[in-house]
């Protein structure tokens, strides 16, 4: 039975190699832009649909469509009846901006807030994108007591 043995070059180019890639966690993630949030998502069930966007150096979505947030007719908007502030109660839900304050930090926004208009609270929300899909945690608190909704990018 014959030993491979590696050279002092080849163990010293495999010793590089192998601490470059644990000193980057990123090396085999998938890389995302701040940009990359932009456009309209849907709801992988179809509950609801999106639209993201850059506004003042936040990231913000306005409620495109929500099963929840629209008549028996399936296209009449109800009113924000449920809305904490008074003044607010009469607008439609339609093209409502729901999801405000999100920044981009260390590959993900975070830091946002968005106004539930069925039960008329307002969660903390993150967002992460992985292998194409939008990833919305809401959470009250802390993030661990929280839901996550998949996202894919709606079809134009």
């Amino acid at each position: 039975m014959r030993k491979r043995r590696f050279s002092a070059l080849s163990t010293a180019f495999l010793t590089l190699a192998v601490s470059d890639l644990a000193s980057s966690p990123t090396a085999f993630a998938q890389q995302t832009s701040p940009n990359a949030i932009v456009g309209v998502w849907e709801a992988d069930d179809g509950s609801v649909k999106l639209d993201m966007f850059q506004r003042s150096g936040e990231s913000q979505a306005h409620l495109l469509y929500g099963d929840q947030l629209v008549e028996s007719d399936n296209v009449t908007f109800k009113k924000d009846e449920k809305n904490p502030d008074p003044t607010l109660r009469w607008r439609s839900m339609k093209n409502v901006t729901f999801i405000t304050g999100l920044h981009w930090n260390d590959g993900e926004w975070a830091g946002g807030s968005l106004h539930d208009g069925s039960s008329g609270h307002t969660y903390r929300c993150d967002v992460k994108i992985r292998d194409g899909k939008m990833l919305l945690r809401g959470y009250l608190g802390i993030s661990l007591l929280g839901q996550t909704r998949e996202f894919h990018r709606a079809k134009s």
